[in-house]
């Protein structure tokens, strides 16, 4: 993902969390994901974007951010960095921003997750947030799906050592 890379930054060995996304053999179609590094060659989040068979372009982009992460800051009324993100790789350079958000309970697993569903300016994009346990701030960012109930059933730790370079 080269819109996730940057040049003058040391590249990032991988994040010391895990990484909490839908497995790549429950998507049925092309996985990529991007590593967002700090000046000194620390993980500052990962992002995973999933993209449909038949190269009909980015469906999802889901990152994890830790606390810390300069992608976490965005003013008021700012979309979050996700969604920049997915509205860059479709190629949408419409001004967008943020027209509502509405908390909600989700259940996931065992844990109650307390969901901010973004309402943003783009009706194509849906958008939720929410914490984990660990800081770690995960952005669902989707293009003309809504992200129901069922997309946090899928949702599973991958392994830090998934994202080590070797």
């Amino acid at each position: 993902m080269s819109f996730l890379r940057r040049r003058s930054a040391a590249t990032p060995t991988g994040p010391d969390f895990d990484v909490l996304a839908m497995d790549p053999g429950d998507w049925p179609g092309d996985l990529g994901a991007g590593l967002l590094p700090a000046p000194d060659g620390s993980c500052q989040g990962v992002f995973l974007r999933y993209d449909l068979f038949g190269g009909r372009g980015p469906a999802m982009i889901i990152g994890n951010l830790p606390e810390g992460s300069p992608a976490r800051e965005v003013e008021e009324g700012q979309v979050p960095f996700e969604v920049t993100q997915l509205l860059a790789a479709l190629g949408n350079e419409e001004p967008v921003h943020v027209v509502d958000i509405e908390d909600s309970p989700v259940m996931h697993e065992d844990n109650l997750l307390i969901v901010r569903r973004i309402k943003v300016s783009e009706g194509r994009i849906s958008c939720a947030q929410f914490d984990r346990d660990d800081g770690v701030l995960v952005t669902i960012a989707s293009w003309d799906r809504p992200i129901t109930d069922d997309l946090y059933r899928l949702l599973k730790p991958l392994p830090a050592e998934m994202f080590q370079q070797r």
